[in-house]
């Protein structure tokens, strides 16, 4: 018989019937040294067994099924009382708001009403008297009692439009008054 060529890599052949020794795999270290693989870089050396985490061992779900989250009893129970309290605030808020007879509606209604009294003051019709100040630099008529020493002025006429002027044979004074919720007028007064 002939050696098989160098070139190529066979196994020495066992004779027909004696048993092959098992694939061992490859040499073994020294338990607690790294090994490195054939050929490659040496690798960083062993620090043991990775840890498992207390408790018992989570489940993996099966390939396309979402992973379920683990709630707790006591993570229900806050969202519960957190959200009670919210709705409960905004209903509480909502009933004071409206039946408080000190607070809430109560308070915006009188305040309301407080600038409607005060408007009408400024606000004089044929035959009231009133007393002119000037706070801003511009006239303010307020409605006085026609008895009263502070009264100067009766209004006798109300000329309704932009441009409408007094006439100065029979009125001692006016103010025009633009830009308010009616159309511009122009009172026209008399002295008392």
């Amino acid at each position: 018989m002939s050696a098989p060529p160098p070139y190529q890599n066979h196994p020495p052949q066992q004779p027909y019937g004696q048993p092959q020794q098992p694939y061992a795999g490859p040499p073994q270290q020294p338990y607690g040294q790294p090994q490195q693989p054939y050929g490659g870089p040496p690798q960083q050396p062993y620090a043991g067994a990775p840890q498992q985490p207390y408790g018992p061992p989570h489940q993996q779900p099966a390939p396309g099924q979402p992973r379920q989250p683990q709630r707790s009893p006591l993570r229900g129970l806050i969202s519960a009382v957190i959200i009670l309290a919210i709705f409960g605030g905004g209903a509480w808020y909502v009933w004071d708001y409206n039946t408080n007879p000190n607070g809430g509606k109560a308070k915006k209604e009188a305040a309301r009403t407080e600038r409607n009294a005060e408007a009408k003051t400024h606000d004089p019709h044929v035959g009231d008297c009133v007393k002119v100040d000037h706070p801003n630099g511009e006239p303010l008529p307020t409605i006085v009692d026609c008895t009263s020493p502070s009264a100067q002025y009766k209004m006798g006429e109300r000329l309704i439009g932009a441009d409408k002027q007094c006439d100065r044979a029979s009125y001692d004074y006016s103010i025009s008054v633009t830009g308010r919720r009616m159309a511009d007028y122009t009172m026209c007064f008399t002295k008392v």
